[in-house]
């Protein structure tokens, strides 16, 4: 792919379900290199239907999405999907969750304990490779999840409100562990998530979505710059750009 050309592309995509409503409307998208863009919206606003699409789990009712210079099928294997559920299989310690995916692409053994272990380290697990999910806390569930993710050195990651059922204090240090990870790695993301803060300190871009059908309402560039620390929440300019972002919000969420 040329690297100057975007990392997914939506044009004039539309989505419904079978006979259903369209929940997603005549959408025109990209992702570029090195982005990282969140989708917020109230709910049913299609927010996790583009995450489908865009991952191949779904496939489009009219239009074209481009991933990665292919289709969304074609290109499974250069990115990742990170659902709020650390989904972690009960029965395997941590490291070999973490192995699982490289198991099943036929990954050598010594290989795969290897990254495995590497990757552990680098969300602070190593301490507790060899215990099982029952063991771990939602922190360490989702640590291990990314963790899992990141050794198939995804070129795109699909984040799915993945700290949605964290406490806050957990939450940022999530925040800022992803953000480091990313810096080692260079994947671009596209991330789902209901916090507006969330989504000012993680993002380049946020998009926000209407509902009734789903579409893309504005757009917001989020001018901090990368690295991101914890003492930017505390700012006014972080604060304003919230305020920003939660009026966009509210000018599209449904009446109660």
């Amino acid at each position: 792919m040329d690297a100057t050309g975007a990392i997914v592309k939506l044009c004039s995509v539309r989505k419904r379900y079978g006979r259903g409503p369209v929940v997603l409307e005549q959408t025109d998208f990209e992702v570029l290199p090195g982005d990282f863009v969140s989708l917020i919206g109230p709910s049913g606003c299609g927010k996790s239907t583009v995450l489908k699409l865009v991952s191949g789990l779904s496939p489009t009712t009219e239009g074209v999405i481009a991933v990665l210079g292919t289709t969304p099928r074609a290109a499974r294997d250069r990115q990742a999907f990170i659902f709020q559920d650390a989904t972690l299989l009960p029965w395997l310690t941590a490291r070999r969750n973490v192995e699982l995916p490289l198991r099943l692409r036929k990954v050598a053994a010594e290989a795969r304990r290897a990254r495995a272990a590497d990757f552990l380290r680098r969300v602070g697990l190593e301490a507790v490779e060899d215990y099982y999910p029952r063991q771990l806390s939602g922190g360490m569930k989702m640590r291990v999840s990314l963790a899992r993710a990141l050794t198939l050195q995804p070129e795109l990651l699909l984040l799915d409100e993945p700290f949605g059922a964290l406490d806050e204090m957990t939450r940022h240090r999530l925040q800022e562990e992803l953000l480091e990870l990313r810096a080692r790695t260079g994947f671009a993301a596209l991330f789902v998530t209901h916090s507006v803060a969330e989504a000012v300190f993680l993002s380049n871009r946020i998009v926000v979505m209407a509902v009734n059908p789903g579409r893309f309402h504005a757009e917001v560039e989020v001018p901090f710059g990368y690295p991101r620390r914890g003492a930017l929440r505390g700012s006014a300019e972080f604060q304003a750009k919230v305020n920003e972002v939660t009026r966009l919000l509210h000018a599209v969420e449904v009446p109660a």
